[in-house]
This record gives C-alpha cells, structure tokens and sequence, in this order.
C-alpha cells in the first residue's frame, strides 16, 4: 500500500524545503541559522509563545500552572546528589535530555489505547512541556522528536535566552499524519549565559554507508565561567523491534563523527568533554548500548549512578499501552566522559504509583517518555 503523505500547517512546506537541503549527505554539515519563519498558530497564545525582550522564567512558570490547574498535579521528583555537595552550585552543569513525543505521531500513529485523545491535545500538551523544562531549568537541553519548533518552543526558549539549533528528519512520519505541523527532528537548546556555540553539525546517520531517515545535532560548547569546552551530540535512532542491526550501525557511524570532532577541538592531547543524549530505543542489553558503552572515547551512563553499585540502568525511561501490549524499559540515556566530567545529582524517576494505571502520556505527563535531568561539573586536570 502506498505511503499517504498529507499537506503540512501555514508555511511548512516552504520551511520544511529549507530546513532539510542541510540534510543531502551523511556527511558533518554546518548548522543552518534557523529562525522562526512561521506564523504563530491560531490555537497558540501569542503572549505565551512569542514574547518581545527577555521574559521572567517565574512568570511563565505560573502561565503553565494557571493553563493546568484544572488538571492532576505533575510529578514530584527528587535529586539524588552524589559527591556530598562538594561542588559549588555556580560551577555546576545542568543536562536536560527529553524526548518530548511529536504532536503528529502522539494524535495519529503511536496508538496510547489508554490516553483520552483531550490528554494529547497540542492545547494541554504546550503547558506542560514547557513546565518541566522550567521546572529544572536546564543550561543544555536536549530533545527528539520536537515538530513544534518554530511555533512554540523555540520562541519560549529564546525569551529565556536560549540559543538552539534544529535538525529534522528527512523523511519524517510526522508527514504521513493529516494536519501534521511538519517533520520532526532533534533540537538543543543552551544557556547563552552559560555557554557560547562554537562549532557545530547537522548529521543524517548511516548505516553500511547508506543514509538512512535517522539524524543527529553535534554542538561544541563553551564554558563561560570556566573556559572549558564540551562536545554536545543529540540523537534519536531507528526505533521498533527487529531493527536493531541498524541501530548499532547508526550508533557506530555517530561515534565516527564524534571522534573526528573532539580530534578537530583536542588541545595537547586533551580530549573535549563529551554529552550524548538521546533516545537509543535500545535497551541496554542491545549491541548498540555495548557499542557506547565500551567506545575508546571513555563513555559512561549517568543514570546508572541511581542504582546500588552504580553498574545498572533504571527498569524503565519509557513506560506506554499500545495495541500491541503495554512496554516498560529503558531506551534513554545521558552518556558523558567519565575521566573529564563527574555526576554530581541525578533526577529520580517517577514511581509507578504516581505514573498511574493507564502509564504515559497522560493528564499529568505530556510525553511516553521521562525525562532525564543530570548535574555535572567538569573534573580538574592532574
């Protein structure tokens, strides 16, 4: 049966177009200067969506609450610091990672049997999202499956002073879903008080050589306050049982871009610090998690350090009832450079109890996915 690729919102096309000429080859390109070029939606609050100057974070905060309050409360979810507070609150780096479920596929694909349609509603949903990033106030956030770019978070985020970049992906089944607002794709988003954008890259992932519909953002940051640089990777690969060879391929060919990025930015042979997020959609058990997991460049996975020994991922990232069956696992993960940066907190996950019966989305939680909020500091060289 052929693929029915529906007719994107106000402008779209156009944008889309643009957004994806960066995407003609496997190869690093230069990140594109994306600005908003759409018209703001007509359900949308314009004063909440697109304000003129810096806008107060506690002032949006309380827009959210006051759009929710005929709602169930959100999660209350606790920090578990790991070094006794030896590290100083002003020094330290707050990672964000999130996939936040795209408006198209959330209302016309992903099929959450249990989720009353006005939950996933784009009206709800808005409010929410942006209630958690401002909840715990990232300086680097890293999202998948973002298709309200442009008309919601970028202008919010960049009230806040945020800077961002955005990758979508080229083929999209965000386009397959009527009324689609376009593809969806990776997007970070930094603190421009914190950290300066360096050098950076949009990546359409291979496998065998072979574009594939999979991508990723590569970002090399500046520190600020410390002068120290750090290499931020976004990524959300192949996802569905039965693709997991492409998935390890699709990882290996993002680990070759990282090599040649932090070789291009290594000092004296002092490798850059290394952030990758994403959605893997690969348990840990996967070729793909062993591929990080022992890669030459030194990487860790920080919500390991929520467990005992520090040697076991949560039980789950993701928990969802789908047609097929309800699914509960782990498929998100903040890796970094353990020799170059130290966990020093890490945001618990939410209880079964509070994710309730009929799991995620819900009227309490925007998306399938938790997010995962990580504080590091950098380590001091001997």
């Amino acid at each position: 049966m052929d693929t029915v690729v529906y007719p994107m919102g106000v402008g779209a096309s156009r944008l889309y177009s643009s957004v994806t000429q960066t995407l003609s080859s496997s190869s690093p390109l230069p990140l594109p200067h994306l600005e908003p070029r759409l018209p703001l939606d007509a359900n949308l609050d314009p004063d909440f969506c697109q304000k003129q100057g810096p806008s107060d974070p506690e002032e949006l905060l309380r827009q959210c609450e006051e759009a929710l309050a005929d709602g169930p409360p959100r999660f209350h979810r606790k920090f578990t610091c790991l070094n006794d507070g030896d590290g100083t609150s002003s020094s330290l780096i707050r990672v964000m990672q999130w996939n936040v479920l795209a408006q198209a596929l959330g209302e016309g694909l992903d099929c959450f049997v249990q989720c009353p349609l006005e939950a996933i509603s784009w009206s709800r949903r808005k409010f929410l999202i942006v209630e958690e990033i401002l909840t715990y106030r990232p300086h680097i956030l890293c999202l998948q499956e973002v298709d309200h770019y442009y008309d919601t978070l970028q202008p919010v985020l960049s009230s806040l002073g945020y800077g961002s970049s955005f990758c979508p992906k080229p083929w999209s089944p965000c386009l397959a879903v009527e009324g689609n607002n376009g593809p969806d794709g990776c997007a970070l988003f930094y603190d421009q008080t914190r950290f300066q954008l360096l050098d950076g890259a949009s990546v359409q992932l291979s496998a065998m050589r072979i574009p594939t519909n999979q991508v990723a953002l590569l970002s090399m940051l500046r520190c600020r306050l410390t002068g120290a640089c750090v290499c931020v990777a976004i990524t959300h690969l192949k996802a569905r049982s039965g693709w997991e060879w492409l998935r390890s391929a699709q990882g290996s060919d993002l680990l070759r871009h990282l090599h040649s990025l932090v070789q291009k930015h290594s000092v004296d042979s002092s490798h850059v610090p290394l952030l990758v997020c994403g959605d893997f959609n690969a348990a840990p058990n996967e070729e793909v998690y062993r591929r990080f997991a022992g890669s030459a460049l030194g990487l860790d996975s920080a919500y390991k350090m929520l467990s005992r020994d520090g040697s076991a991922e949560p039980d789950y990232t993701t928990w969802k009832i789908r047609p097929s069956g309800e699914c509960c696992t782990t498929l998100d993960y903040i890796w970094y450079t353990r020799d170059s940066l130290r966990v020093d907190a890490v945001l618990e996950l939410p209880t079964e109890e509070q994710i309730g019966l009929n799991r995620l989305p819900s009227f309490s939680y925007p998306s399938d996915h938790l997010s995962l909020v990580c504080d590091f500091s950098f380590k001091e060289k001997e």
